[in-house]
């Protein structure tokens, strides 16, 4: 069985169509995201329908959800995305927003393989691939899984554990680790694979310059203070 996991799109369309292709070249069994689809970038519609299209599997993530709860912000991040949140929910539409509202915290295949946005239970929480040992341990472990993949962090890794492996999938529109190309995951028979995927820059700067939206910035940049 080999499994794609896609997550942190945040709404870029040209690193996205770039994933896209390169999952198409590795021809897995299945795809699942993991969460943030669509909120900060240029063409967060596009992005969504081309999930609902594919039919993919997935979980919600903490931008999902801000689109339909606001108030799910925590200060003060809630007045400063305000402004983003209010254009992004009307570019959307009540149709979109009600589908990512629907969205699970969890998506699993037995005890094979356990996803999640941040940790279980909560969409916020940040741990890094340096986190200590054991509290990355108590986190996931619980989760009973082989396999953990998460997103959030926009830091893809794997990472051995005591009775599994802690896997996250980087991001496909907003890296935050020092590599520009997008990022996901390929599971093969278990075995996770960070793969990272170069897309057209230039185009996604003229998508951000077309949507009127400020270059370079990303939720990464936002919610990560730099280490």
């Amino acid at each position: 069985m080999r499994t794609a996991i896609v997550s942190d799109i945040h709404g870029n369309f040209a690193p996205f169509e770039a994933v896209l292709a390169d999952i198409e070249s590795q021809a897995p069994d299945r795809v699942v995201f993991g969460g943030d689809l669509v909120f900060l970038g240029p063409r967060a519609a596009e992005c969504l329908d081309r999930v609902r299209e594919l039919g993919w599997p997935g979980v919600i993530g903490n931008t999902d959800r801000i689109l339909s709860d606001p108030e799910s912000a925590p200060e003060p991040l809630r007045e400063f995305l305000k402004p983003r949140i209010d254009r992004c929910r009307e570019q959307l539409g009540e149709d979109r927003l009600a589908w990512l509202d629907r969205l699970s915290m969890e998506w699993r295949d037995g005890s094979s393989l356990a996803i999640v946005h941040a940790v279980p239970g909560d969409l916020w929480p940040v741990v890094f691939e340096d986190t200590e040992a054991a509290l990355a341990q108590s986190t996931y472990g619980p989760l009973g899984a082989e396999v953990v993949a998460y997103g959030h962090i926009h830091r893809p890794y794997v990472r051995r554990m005591d009775g599994f492996l802690l896997a996250n999938s980087g991001s496909v529109g907003a890296p935050h680790d020092g590599d520009p190309r997008a990022s996901y995951l390929l599971l093969e028979d278990g075995v996770p694979t960070v793969r990272r995927v170069e897309y057209d820059r230039e185009r996604e700067l003229a998508d951000l310059a077309a949507a009127g939206m400020p270059p370079g910035r990303s939720l990464a940049e936002i919610t990560f203070r730099p280490r």
